[in-house]
């Protein structure tokens, strides 16, 4: 199936390479229309694959269509740059070839549509494999897009990582782009000569000013660490707050956890659920203190707490290792240049978030921190069509915004020149 799928994706890719970008654009457009209809439909289904609560699937799949209506716009109008001189030089942004994406199970819609519709609006042909934990989403999605589209320009195949490790190794694969696990990112670079993007995992820091209201922090702490049960790729990982307010913080943040907890979202599965409380319980094992959660509930499925982790520190595993569940770790500092150094530890560099009240720290700051995107004052949010790029352990490679049309196409140089008679 997965070479099947790709020699149909190489034998298509040159007629749509050909189409007119404003008939590729109205494609995507259609598609985005379609998957607003059965928007409900699809929401349903992300939330009986990975126990995603329906209203925040539905968020979701309505970002995927956003998403494929940006790219509707922006795909046709998609340029390159010219030089005068003796002759004419132009620059052509031109369709890579083959895509495959591998696209993760926490937000399946909204992510796929991202990279599929990059891919297809610029001329690619995309054979993408969802998760194998969301497979019902994923053949949903293929059902309600993938037609709006000449045959063999966008597929599906489901599977597990070995479908995935055979569609990457393939010499008939230009581009691989996977937003998934840091392990499986390595495997692919390890394996693949295709021009890889990649976005994998992240521990991302939040780092508490002492001038900041503590109430208001421990709010913005809760909604980075504990939506969606800590399961998206910017999720809070790691807090450090500074030692003036940090017992006001702890106790507004306990508060929010217990708040949280009062509607528990599951994680995807109960195999996940051990890896997340395996990490809180070695962090208890070595000293820290959990103030709320911090134990598996009775009974069947796989919900865990929204936890409060105090007395943490730099060594510990909770604080190293990207733990993708409802977890707050807290590390106490002294000052906010000792936050910000810690900050800066780590392999990943996906994301992190400074709250102050001062100028000045926000500029230190995101200059320091090795990440791809540096949030002040706000875990999430940005301005719409924002794009991101990963470093370090997180990746390489653009991902959404306008960049991402780059990333999904090359660039042909042409000297134009005078003919002489």
């Amino acid at each position: 199936m997965p070479a099947t799928a790709l020699t149909t994706a190489r034998k298509t890719f040159p007629d749509w390479a050909a189409t007119a970008a404003a008939d590729r654009g109205a494609a995507v457009r259609k598609a985005a229309g379609a998957l607003r209809q059965r928007a409900r439909e699809l929401a349903s289904a992300v939330e009986q694959d990975t126990g995603r609560p329906f209203d925040s699937a539905l968020e979701g799949v309505l970002a995927g269509a956003g998403t494929l209506e940006q790219y509707a716009e922006l795909g046709p109008v998609h340029r390159g740059r010219s030089l005068l001189g003796s002759a004419v030089d132009f620059m052509v942004p031109e369709p890579r070839g083959v895509v495959v994406a591998l696209t993760p199970w926490n937000d399946p819609v909204a992510v796929a549509c991202g990279l599929l519709g990059a891919a297809v609006v610029t001329g690619n042909t995309v054979v993408h494999k969802p998760s194998e934990r969301c497979p019902q989403t994923g053949r949903l999605l293929d059902a309600v897009v993938g037609t709006c589209f000449p045959n063999g320009v966008l597929q599906t195949v489901t599977g597990d990582g070995k479908v995935g490790a055979e569609l990457v190794r393939s010499p008939e694969v230009d581009v691989v782009a996977h937003v998934g696990s840091t392990a499986t990112g390595r495997a692919i670079a390890a394996s693949s000569s295709a021009k890889l993007l990649l976005e994998n995992g992240g521990n991302d820091p939040l780092l508490v000013d002492e001038d900041v209201d503590p109430g208001w922090a421990a709010a913005q702490a809760a909604l980075g660490a504990f939506t969606n049960a800590g399961q998206l790729c910017t999720s809070v990982e790691r807090i450090y707050v500074h030692e003036a307010i940090a017992p006001a913080f702890l106790d507004a943040l306990c508060a929010q956890a217990r708040e949280w907890n009062t509607d528990p979202q599951p994680l995807v599965d109960e195999r996940h659920r051990d890896l997340v409380h395996g990490q809180v319980a070695d962090a208890v094992a070595d000293g820290a203190r959990a103030l709320v959660g911090g134990v598996v509930p009775p009974g069947r499925g796989a919900h865990y707490p929204a936890t409060v982790l105090a007395d943490c520190f730099g060594a510990m595993r909770v604080m190293r290792e990207e733990t993708f569940g409802p977890v707050a770790p807290v590390q106490v500092v002294s000052s906010f240049d000792e936050g910000l150094a810690e900050a800066c530890s780590g392999d990943y560099g996906l994301a992190a978030t400074v709250l102050t009240a001062s100028m000045d720290h926000a500029q230190r700051a995101w200059r320091a921190l090795p990440v791809g995107t540096v949030k002040v004052n706000a875990v999430f949010g940005g301005a719409p069509g924002g794009a991101a790029q990963p470093r370090g352990a997180s990746g390489t490679g653009f991902g959404y915004g306008p960049e991402l049309l780059d990333e999904m196409t090359t660039t042909k140089v042409v000297h134009l020149g005078v003919p002489h008679s």
